[in-house]
């Protein structure tokens, strides 16, 4: 019986899908990023041991991998490479210095040369993607106007591997995700909310969506109860996003803080 390899960083996501997993299983954390999946010992491990790690999980029988969570760029210790994942590191240094997307693409074609499925967390919790719809709300002319924006500034983003998000408000783009991530550009965006033209316009818009030509088996975007409560501090109408290509997680929990804040909730 082959088992699944949960690649865990931190956020809620792993934790949502420890418990959507049936079978044999193993949770694996690379160190420094400690996940919250309570009560399950993990196996970790560091990049400049990554070949170990690989036959560490063919031998435990491991046939399919998932990623989940957040992970930042660890620092590397050139000493600790062992000399096989050494002779990866010419492939890794390229993929990184071209983005996030091609990073996430040179690791998963190198667990797959290990014979090992990489799957997305869609396959472990079909639940958690949204199909189209407003799930509550209701969005403006004037919303949808700025959510057409958003979309078609997020997919420039995408296209030179830089974000996954943006805010728009009165057709004006206050704030786009870049390094830090989405709070940090939701913080941003309340901080110069004085800019929108009309104060008593169109609140604005968040929208989330994957990047063009992304693999979504990795990295896909997450939504959740938390950002929820920075699109209401940042003074926003509402949250859109790509249906089917955004991962929305504590679904009861996104839409309650959703309702209690008065913003729309819209996979289009």
């Amino acid at each position: 019986m082959s088992t699944t390899a949960l690649i865990a960083g931190t956020g809620a996501l792993p934790a949502l899908l420890a418990a959507a997993m049936t079978g044999e299983w193993v949770l694996c954390e690379m160190e420094g990023f400690a996940s919250a999946v309570p009560g399950v010992d993990p196996l970790r491990f560091r990049v400049e041991r990554l070949v170990p790690f690989l036959e560490r999980l063919v031998a435990r029988g491991v046939r399919r991998v998932v990623f989940a969570g957040a992970m930042r760029r660890p620092q590397l210790d050139p000493e600790l490479f062992d000399p096989r994942t050494a002779t990866l590191v010419p492939r890794l240094l390229a993929a990184l210095q071209a983005g996030d997307d091609a990073t996430l693409r040179e690791v998963i074609a190198i667990f797959e040369e290990w014979d090992l499925v990489v799957v997305g967390a869609e396959q472990i919790a079909p639940g958690l993607v949204p199909g189209p719809g407003v799930l509550t709300g209701a969005p403006s002319e004037a919303d949808t106007a700025d959510v057409l924006r958003a979309a078609a500034i997020v997919a420039a983003l995408g296209a030179v591997d830089v974000g996954q998000g943006a805010v728009v408000a009165q057709g004006l783009c206050l704030a786009v995700e870049a390094l830090p991530g989405t709070d940090a550009m939701l913080e941003f965006a309340a901080l110069h909310h004085a800019l929108r033209p009309d104060p008593n316009g169109a609140r604005g818009v968040f929208y989330k969506a994957p990047k063009p030509g992304q693999d979504r088996r990795i990295d896909l975007p997450a939504l959740g109860p938390d950002t929820v409560a920075h699109a209401a501090a940042a003074g926003l109408a509402g949250i859109a996003w790509e249906a089917g290509g955004v991962l929305l997680l504590d679904r009861d929990a996104t839409l309650a803080a959703a309702r209690e804040r008065g913003l729309f909730l819209w996979a289009r």
